[in-house]
């Protein structure tokens, strides 16, 4: 990481840790981001300020309770002032301000700090900030002048007031602006005045009207995200109002009237531990209670040549970096509420760094849009053996049949991936899925899904100069984005290292003595390493106790269960991992089966014996998993694939996990990156309509969204409530969106302010690609109800079902598959293709049948052999040269036809991130498409397998992107001829032309 230009001596030792974003980046969740060159509104469009050569700067106070405040700044460009800056003055309350002159410069640096060594340097990497009025609150920028009096720009004789009370509860702002226009007067400058916080969740403003009975108004954050009524702005009149939900109420209660103050403060954080690894500190605590709740916390080191450090955090557990070799450094956590109210800090914790790391990482995510990158799914272990070194059969290698075929289970590894990530590139994709990278442990855990060392990458995937962080590098060094499937839900049976994990009953008699292996003193399980006395790398010793364990919960530890292996050994209990032994802590872990897929249990319960449930809603086990992932963050994967998500409760999900990621990557890689950080969930509902058998809480588009109500703060208590809540609200009353559907032939911007921050895999369609016109007409059916469809990652098949829950790899043709991928290439959402359907790969095979059959026979069949050989690619769908079986593989039909889709697909935004509609369309499988932002307008019309004839849309010059037809439009109408099946026409409003060559389907 680099350090921050212009710091004085005293200055750089500070630390270059990114602070924790208190909120979601802007675009993100903001109402209305104006595109470039486009207004957000009529009449309330931010106005170009006028640059100026001062700024002053606002800082809030109520958090720090400084005794006093110094800015320690430089001018864009320009030297520091001597440490430690210079006073800061009072302004108003909460608030102190300090007005700097710039000269020349547009802009600041700046730090800020209590004068005796203790300060706030945005994490490391200082302020960077505007002219003008500029606020820093709680490690957020925004731009208004907090203490600004009533006087707007234009000034009316005083009179009639209005008093405006602003909701900000469902958006997440830290700070909110009112910019308004007096009826027959004049707009205030934008972004307006800031707003007085007034009680939780609502800002005020009094505003004079002078002789004037209304006023219009618009809302924004400080940060360019306005909520401006959808252009129409609000009609505010005097009196009090209140501006809710884009409702305004006149009249209005004063809506922090009833509310007492809170002056309680949260308890403090109990239970904090500090562990060091090399030269980062991983922090995890329990969190604090409060009247009205917590809303961050404020994470306090001292030691080392910086001196007293404060950094905010918004979940409970940190990871401090880049810290000095081999120094020990002292922790305490505070608990910050709504209402600025601070706890006593908690007990303090030590720890000692190591030395820094040889090979440190280095990754940072590219940070584009995610919309316009397909995804190419591998099983790692499965798709290219780069290093047969790391090849390892386990415990199931002879009695699976894999032995018999020279065929381990973990055969593939980053090394072969790395190789192959031309073949990649050379069909077009520009992101890679992977299976989960954690270290795994059960019997046959080659795919990732049994995950035992969250914090430490499987060593039987890794070689020398092929590590993890080497493909994500060589991944970003061809532009190619790497997301990485990830686990919430559960460990393997043997639980997770460094969380709990179960002792079992072993070898009481010799006939477990071929299972259960004698313990090795010093000897550790990764995988990979062979324990030389039984000549094992799958080494168990360090599981069992022939002696009942101390502390033992097991019911009946160690007595026959009256049962008989396969093999016709005694069975004795607590001998193998399950929910109902005792053998699991109850805080940790859950403790039954699931019984019904549907009901509440399907979120608390274990799935399969290999899975032992964790209990997501215990804050040790969320500290766990948000450090784990934390590490993988930092190393630079694009994105998350969240495995088995409806298993987990929403308000987990909105509360813990998905704002953890958002803080982190905002942390490690900056707002842009974490806007565009890829999160999608796997919410596996099999069924044919558009609500799972009518459970709202066990349907996909549930989990893209936020909450609407609140609960209690106990996160089991609140799973419940919100559970039982929405089950009555039923389906007829959850959220809808037009962010996925053109308003007539118009882009809108989309509203993602009630987005969760989890986008999900659309498994209606993926249930209905047994025909590609089923899946089209159930995909559109079920897009109102996420908050943006556009998002949806479209598969036909996977590594577990096929269309319709088929446990088949997809045998439905070559033209079907055309079909389908000619669809998924244009329609919304994100095309994903499993590894090998480019060649129809293993098709009618059984996708898995665990340890019974040989894996050669399955859909997770061993692919190298058809990709082995030399590849180049020059570009994206572009192959320079290849050879062996590889170019054999690359002559394939389906290989064709995806890179040219691939080609046409990136060189048209409207069928990357379009809205679309069917409106004034005749045809089956037919749409438009369009795409507006700044400089861009891409307007497409499209059909698949089939003519269609488009009335009401633009007159202009449409180009076929498939043939290089051109067509003028003087009417409004089109109509296109019939292409033929797996062939389809994209005529493009003054398009590029024809894009790449005819192939077998596209000409």
């Amino acid at each position: 990481m680099t350090r921050t230009r212009g710091l004085t001596p005293a200055q750089r030792r500070l630390p270059l840790r990114p602070l924790a974003a208190l909120t979601v980046a802007a675009g993100v969740l903001g109402l209305v981001t104006a595109p470039s060159g486009e207004p957000a509104a009529p009449r309330t469009a931010p106005v170009a300020a006028t640059a100026e050569n001062t700024a002053t700067v606002f800082y809030w106070t109520k958090t720090k309770n400084w005794t006093q405040y110094k800015l320690h700044w430089a001018p864009d460009g320009g030297a520091w002032t001597s440490v430690p800056g210079v006073t800061m003055e009072a302004a108003c309350t909460d608030w102190v301000k300090k007005t700097v002159t710039l000269g020349a410069a547009t802009g600041l640096q700046a730090t800020f700090n209590n004068g005796s060594g203790t300060w706030d340097n945005n994490g490391g990497k200082n302020y960077a900030l505007g002219t003008g009025a500029v606020t820093v609150k709680d490690g957020v920028i925004a731009h208004s002048d907090p203490c600004a009096g009533t006087g707007p720009e234009p000034t009316p004789t005083p009179g009639a007031k209005a008093t405006v009370y602003y909701s900000t509860e469902a958006l997440g702002w830290s700070t909110a602006n009112i910019h308004y226009q007096p009826a027959g007067g004049t707009w205030t400058t934008a972004p307006g005045v800031g707003m007085q916080a007034a009680c939780a969740g609502w800002w005020k403003r009094e505003v004079d009207l002078g002789t004037a009975g209304s006023l219009k108004a618009a809302f924004n954050n400080g940060n360019g995200t306005w909520d401006n009524n959808g252009g129409a702005d609000y009609t505010v009149g005097t009196g009090v109002s209140t501006v809710r939900n884009n409702a305004v109420t006149a009249n209005a209660a004063d809506p922090c009237a009833a509310e007492v103050p809170d002056t309680e403060a949260p308890t403090a954080p109990t239970k904090l531990t500090a562990a060091a690894d090399g030269v980062s500190v991983l922090l995890a605590w329990d969190p604090a209670t409060d009247n009205k709740g917590v809303t961050k916390y404020q994470v306090t080191r001292v030691g080392g040549s910086a001196g007293t450090v404060v950094t905010d955090v918004g979940s409970t557990v940190f990871s401090d970096t880049n810290l000095a070799e081999r120094t020990a450094y002292t922790y305490t956590v505070k608990a910050v509420d709504a209402a600025g109210n601070v706890s006593p800090a908690s007990v303090s914790a030590t720890a000692t760094t190591g030395d820094r790391p040889a090979n440190p990482g280095t990754g940072k995510p590219l940070g584009t849009d995610p919309r316009k990158d397909p995804i190419y799914f591998v099983l790692t272990a499965r798709f290219y053996d780069g290093d047969a070194s790391n090849n390892r059969g386990g415990s199931q290698h002879t009695k699976s049949g894999n032995a018999a075929n020279g065929d381990p289970m973990f055969r593939g590894d980053f090394k072969g991936l790395v190789q192959k990530l031309d073949y990649v590139k050379g069909l077009g994709f520009s992101a890679i899925w992977v299976t989960p990278v954690v270290l795994n442990r059960s019997d046959y855990d080659y795919h990732g899904y049994h995950g035992y060392d969250f914090y430490k990458v499987d060593p039987r995937l890794e070689s020398a100069g092929a590590s993890y962080q080497d493909l994500i590098d060589a991944a970003h060094a061809k532009g190619m984005k790497i997301y990485q499937d990830v686990v919430y839900n559960h460990s393997s049976r043997w639980g997770a290292k460094g969380l709990f994990t179960p002792t079992v009953y072993g070898v009481r008699d010799s006939q477990w003595s071929w299972y259960y292996d004698e313990k090795q003193p010093g000897f550790e399980y990764d995988g990979l390493t062979i324990d030389a006395k039984t000549g094992k790398s799958y080494y168990n010793g360090d599981l069992w106790s022939t002696a009942e364990p101390t502390g033992n919960t097991c019911l009946n530890w160690g007595r026959p269960t009256g049962g008989k292996s396969a093999e016709g050994y005694t069975v004795y209990n607590c001998q193998w991992p399950s929910p109902t032994s005792g053998m699991f802590p109850k805080a940790l872990f859950h403790q039954c089966w699931i019984g019904n897929w549907e009901g509440e249990d399907s979120r608390s319960c274990w799935l399969h014996e290999d899975l032992a449930d964790f209990n997501t809603e215990n804050p040790t086990v969320q500290n766990h998993l948000i450090g784990a992932y934390n590490k993988y963050i930092d190393m630079g994967v694009d994105g998350f694939r969240v495995d088995t998500a409806v298993h987990i409760p929403r308000t987990t999900w909105n509360r813990r996990f998905l704002p953890a990621i958002q803080e982190r990557v905002t942390q490690s890689h900056g707002v842009e990156a974490a806007k565009n950080f890829f999160v999608f969930g796997e919410v596996a509902a099999f069924v044919n309509d558009k609500w799972n058998r009518g459970s709202v809480n066990h349907s996909a588009q549930f989990f893209t969204w936020k909450e609407r109500k609140e609960y209690d703060a106990d996160d089991t208590k609140a799973a419940l409530e919100m559970y039982d809540y929405e089950q009555q609200q039923g389906t007829g009353s959850q959220p809808t969106s037009t962010n996925a559907f053109l308003s007539g032939n118009s882009y809108h911007t989309p509203d993602h302010s009630r987005f969760s921050g989890m986008n999900v895999i659309d498994m209606r369609m993926h249930m209905n690609f047994g025909d590609a016109s089923n899946a089209f007409h159930n995909g559109k059916d079920s897009d109102d109800s996420y908050n943006d469809a556009t998002y949806n990652v479209v598969y036909v098949d996977s590594h577990d079902y096929g269309p319709n829950k088929s446990s088949e790899r997809y045998t439905g043709g070559t033209d079907a598959w055309a079909e389908n991928m000619s669809l998924m290439w244009t329609f919304r959402g994100i095309p994903t293709l499993y590894y090998g359907s480019e060649i129809e790969f293993q098709k009618g095979q059984k996708i898995d049948c665990g340890p019974s059959c040989p894996l050669a026979t399955t859909g997770r069949a061993y692919f190298g052999d058809h990709v082995a050989g030399s590849v180049t690619a020059s570009d994206f769908s572009q192959v320079s040269s290849a050879s062996g079986a590889v170019a054999t593989t690359l002559a394939q039909p389906l290989v064709k036809h995806v890179q040219r889709l691939n080609q046409i697909r990136r060189a048209i935004p409207a069928l990357q991130m379009g809205q679309y509609s069917t409106e004034g369309i005749s045809g089956d499988m037919a749409f438009k498409r369009r795409y507006t932002s700044g400089g861009t307008d891409s307007f497409a019309l499209v059909t698949i397998s089939g003519g269609a004839t488009y009335t009401g849309i633009p007159n202009g010059t449409y180009t076929d992107a498939v043939t290089g037809d051109v067509k003028t439009v003087t009417s409004g109408t089109l109509t296109i001829g019939a292409p033929g099946k797996g062939n389809l026409r994209v005529y493009v409003l003054n398009g590029p032309g024809r894009i790449g060559v005819a192939g077998p389907y596209l000409k």
